[in-house]
């Protein structure tokens, strides 16, 4: 991915048909062990301006090792990225040779609802004055790190962290470091 241009396109409502036939697919290759196929990150949010790449969290029980994952996907339309992430594998698909879809496989847990990807995106579900702010922040950001994709997460972390802390706060929540899920 590094080096690839960072493309933020205009909202697409064909982005939540394009997340329910891929849950379909998710949800045969997975069976019973799927616990929740999730539509997060920007894609997910109406009006939002985003990368046209379809995030789905693929929750599981019981959780695997990766060699176990591996084996469900055909390797040349989903590949595996080494993250340094723990207890979640991610899959990036390409369709005709376009990367269109992450596929991040989570173990389940009784929290899951209180995950900041999930509180992210429907707190600015419910707050389109939000939405413009952020594809605004997205556009520059995009023009000042092409290639350069996590250089362009990072620095939307004051952003996201505003959001996360709003939506926890509005919950109830401990409030958590967005990029180590420590308390605040």
């Amino acid at each position: 991915m590094v080096g690839e241009e960072i493309m933020i396109v205009k909202y697409n409502p064909n982005w939540v048909e394009d997340f329910e036939r891929e849950k379909s697919r998710i949800s045969t290759l997975f069976g019973t062990q799927a616990i929740v196929i999730e539509h997060v990150g920007s894609t997910s949010i109406p009006g939002q301006e985003a990368k046209p790449v379809i995030d789905i969290f693929v929750i599981v029980s019981p959780f695997k090792d990766l060699a176990y994952y591996k084996s469900l996907f055909n390797f040349e339309v989903y590949n595996y990225i080494q993250t340094d992430m723990s207890k979640r594998y991610l899959f990036n698909k390409y369709t005709n040779g376009i990367w269109t879809h992450n596929l991040h496989i989570n173990p389940y847990n009784n929290e899951f609802y209180t995950r900041n990807e999930l509180l992210f995106r429907d707190y600015l579900r419910e707050h389109p004055e939000l939405v413009r702010e952020y594809g605004e922040i997205k556009k520059n950001v995009a023009k000042n790190f092409a290639g350069e994709f996590e250089e362009y997460t990072r620095s939307k972390t004051e952003f996201i962290q505003k959001v996360i802390d709003a939506a926890r706060t509005k919950k109830g929540l401990p409030l958590q470091n967005v990029w180590t899920n420590e308390l605040k």
